[in-house]
């Protein structure tokens, strides 16, 4: 059971447990904030004629029986008729990262960045993990808050090789290392699981030949450095990645990139959706073992979207999963 409240910042706070259908929770690692969606009906036998809704009320999701935090964000839409039911739309705070705006930061680190951007927006923090990597300069005219805030993460990726997720904790803001959402259960064939789909490809983010260059200033010239997998080109065909790199690094640095860029993207990507019996420790960002004996999986994947459904007693999810690779 969940305890559904909304608060209308006037000092009334009411429980919808009851009057609150179709409930669904989704969060997604990467690009979107979280969400809250659920019908009320109105007028119904027993509510308060006082009760009362609108845009921009805090609405808040526990799980009734321990007070486990789910849910913390704000009414964004409210979609009413002439029948009884209204649709709620709610999302938590990194929707307010979807405003535009412009950065340019030096030697910065994404914890840093993620710090400096709520500051200014005045979006709570909750825990920061320091992700380590300086990024020599971020440039960003005219980008999306929330974009910023991935490519700081992904050159962490990138020349770090550790993967940090960010997320709404129940209204605090949060950077933390998947390596630490490993969850202490499994998913598969006999655990949760009720169907899946399975998916290999080259087609997104596989490459087999990578080229980084930067405009030497001094010489006039474009320095080039290339790395590529022979045997993959004449399996796959060349896919190849030519990408910018600042001009500050120097040639081993550019190597050790290009090292850790073959690891990650020289390589099938793996993706499973699976859908399962609803626990509420899975969120996008959590880090869940799979075991499906068909395709031979058991290994760790990383849930990069995920939709609780509520339906009384009844409670699904359904997982979009990437498998990651340790480089480290």
């Amino acid at each position: 059971m969940l305890k559904i409240q909304i608060d209308n910042k006037d000092g009334n706070v009411w429980d919808i447990s009851m009057l609150a259908a179709d409930v669904s929770w989704k969060t997604s690692r990467i690009g979107k904030a979280g969400s809250l969606d659920f019908t009320l009906i109105k007028n119904a036998p027993g509510q308060d004629k006082t009760f009362k809704y609108s845009n921009g009320d805090i609405v808040s999701v526990q799980r009734a029986e321990d007070g486990a935090d789910i849910f913390y964000g704000y009414i964004f839409s409210i979609d009413g008729g002439r029948d009884e039911e209204v649709k709620i739309a709610c999302y938590d705070q990194i929707r307010y990262l979807m405003a535009n705006d412009t950065y340019v930061m030096t030697n910065v680190t994404a914890s840093e960045v993620v710090q400096k951007i709520a500051a200014d927006f005045n979006l709570k923090l909750g825990q920061i993990d320091d992700t380590g990597y300086r990024i020599p300069v971020m440039s960003e005219d005219n980008q999306k808050l929330l974009d910023i805030i991935c490519k700081a993460l992904d050159l962490t990726l990138i020349n770090s090789g550790k993967n940090y997720v960010f997320f709404d904790n129940f209204g605090s803001l949060s950077v933390r290392n998947v390596e630490d959402f490993l969850l202490d259960f499994f998913i598969g064939d006999s655990s949760l699981m009720t169907d899946y789909t399975h998916k290999t490809s080259i087609d997104s983010d596989t490459y087999n030949k990578i080229k980084l260059y930067h405009d030497n200033k001094d010489s006039g010239k474009r320095e080039v450095y290339i790395t590529q997998d022979s045997a993959n080109m004449a399996k796959w065909g060349i896919l190849q990645l030519y990408q910018s790199v600042n001009e500050n690094l120097n040639e081993a640095q550019i190597n050790e990139m290009l090292e850790m860029l073959s690891k990650l993207r020289n390589k099938e990507s793996r993706t499973l959706k699976v859908e399962a019996i609803g626990d509420l420790r899975v969120r996008a960002g959590s880090y869940v073992r799979i075991q499906i004996q068909e395709y031979g999986i058991n290994q760790p994947f990383l849930v990069d979207e995920c939709t609780h459904s509520f339906d009384g007693a009844d409670h699904k999810m359904s997982l979009e999963l990437k498998a990651i690779l340790k480089v480290i």
